[in-house]
C-alpha cells in the first residue's frame, strides 16, 4: 500500500510527526511575581476560610438559639443564671474574633513578608558589626606591624608614610585672613608647587574652597564634618585626620597644607615641617600655625631669600624634623 503515497504525503507525515514530538515551552515566571501569586493564593484561601466560618457561626448560633427555645433542649440547664446556649455563642464569638485578627492582622502585618523584612534588617545589622570589627582588627594590625619595625623606620603617624606639614607663616605665627594668603611670594609659590606635585595634599574645607579649581598634579584630600560635601571628581573628602592619612596610605610622603585646625591636629603626627617664614607681622590676620617647640622640632636647613621687586617681604626657607 506503501505505493499509494506521493512525495507531498510523505512531507507531510514528517511534519506533523515533528510536530507531535516537540516538547511544550513551560512558561517562564519572574520569582517575585511567582511570590506574590503565591502570596494572593493564600491570602485568598485565608478569606474564603473565615467567610465560611462566619456563615458557620451565624448558622449554629441560630441552631443553639432554636434548640434552647423550640425542642427545649437544656432549657433548664443554666450556668450562673444565664441560659448555656449563651455562653457557647460567646465562645464561638472568641473564635470568630481570632480568626478575624490572624487574617487581618496577624497574617497580613507579620506573616512571611513581614518575617523577611525583620530577617533583612537583622542581616544588615550584623554584616555592620562585622564589618567594624574587620576595620578594627586592620587597625590593630597596622598596629603591630609599625611596632614591630625597626625603630629608624618607623614613621611618628603609624602610616608607614612621612607626614609633611607645609606653611607659610609670619614672624608672629600668622598664615592668613579671611581664608585667603596676605603675601604674595612668588619663589614661595614655586616651592610649594615642586615640593606637593604628584603627592597627597591634605586639607580642610574652607582652604579646598579658596583654591579657583583644584591644583594640577596632586591627589587633594578635604576633611570635613558634612556628610553630603560635593566635590569635582579625583577629590576625596573624609572625615578626620586619621581617615585622610589611611587615604593617603600609598603616598610616601603626604602633605598638610591647612587650615589651622588642620595644622594644630597634624603637628602632633607629623614627621617634618617645611616652613616659609616671612619675615614680617601682619596685625590684620585671623588664622595662625601653632608654635613650634624646639624641643620636639629640630631645624636642618634654612635658606633665606631677601625682599626684591617681585617679592614685597623678606623670607626663609626652614625644613624641621621631628627628634628622635
Amino acid at each position: 500500500m506503501w505505493h499509494h503515497f506521493d512525495k507531498s504525503s510523505t512531507f507531510t507525515i514528517l511534519i506533523l510527526v515533528f510536530m507531535l514530538g516537540r516538547k511544550k515551552p513551560k512558561p517562564q515566571i519572574d520569582q517575585e511575581q511567582l511570590e506574590l501569586f503565591q502570596n494572593a493564593q493564600r491570602r485568598i484561601k485565608q478569606k474564603k476560610r473565615l467567610y465560611y466560618h462566619f456563615v458557620l457561626f451565624l448558622f449554629g448560633a441560630v441552631l443553639l438559639i432554636l434548640a434552647n427555645t423550640v425542642l427545649g433542649i437544656g432549657k433548664d440547664f443554666t450556668i450562673f443564671g444565664r441560659e448555656w446556649f449563651v455562653y457557647a455563642i460567646g465562645i464561638w464569638i472568641l473564635l470568630f474574633l481570632y480568626h478575624l485578627l490572624n487574617v487581618f492582622i496577624m497574617n497580613r502585618f507579620m506573616g512571611k513578608e513581614w518575617e523577611k523584612r525583620q530577617l533583612d534588617k537583622l542581616m544588615a545589622k550584623q554584616q555592620n558589626r562585622i564589618q567594624v570589627l574587620e576595620k578594627k582588627l586592620k587597625k590593630e594590625e597596622r598596629i603591630i606591624e609599625q611596632t614591630e619595625k625597626p625603630k629608624e623606620s618607623r614613621s611618628h603617624n603609624n602610616s608607614g608614610s612621612q607626614l609633611t606639614i607645609i606653611v607659610a607663616a609670619g614672624e608672629n605665627n600668622e598664615i592668613g585672613k579671611d581664608n585667603k594668603l596676605i603675601w604674595h611670594l612668588k619663589d614661595d609659590l614655586k616651592r610649594f608647587k615642586k615640593l606637593t606635585s604628584d603627592h597627597h595634599i591634605i586639607m580642610g574645607r574652607k582652604t579646598f574652597e579658596s583654591f579657583p579649581k583644584p591644583l594640577p598634579n596632586r591627589t587633594h584630600i578635604v576633611i570635613t564634618r558634612q556628610g553630603d560635601y560635593a566635590v569635582p571628581q579625583g577629590v576625596l573628602v573624609v572625615n578626620s585626620l586619621e581617615e585622610a592619612l589611611e587615604a593617603a596610605g600609598n603616598d610616601s610622603q603626604p602633605f598638610v597644607i591647612g587650615g589651622g585646625e588642620i595644622y594644630r591636629q597634624a603637628i602632633t603626627l607629623a614627621d617634618k615641617i617645611e616652613l616659609t617664614r616671612v619675615h614680617s607681622q601682619f596685625e590684620n590676620a585671623d588664622t595662625f600655625f601653632p608654635k613650634i617647640d624646639t624641643s620636639v622640632w629640630k631645624e636642618i636647613n634654612c635658606k633665606m631669600h631677601d625682599q626684591d621687586a617681585e617679592h614685597d617681604h623678606a623670607f626663609s626657607f626652614i625644613t624641621y624634623v621631628r627628634q628622635a
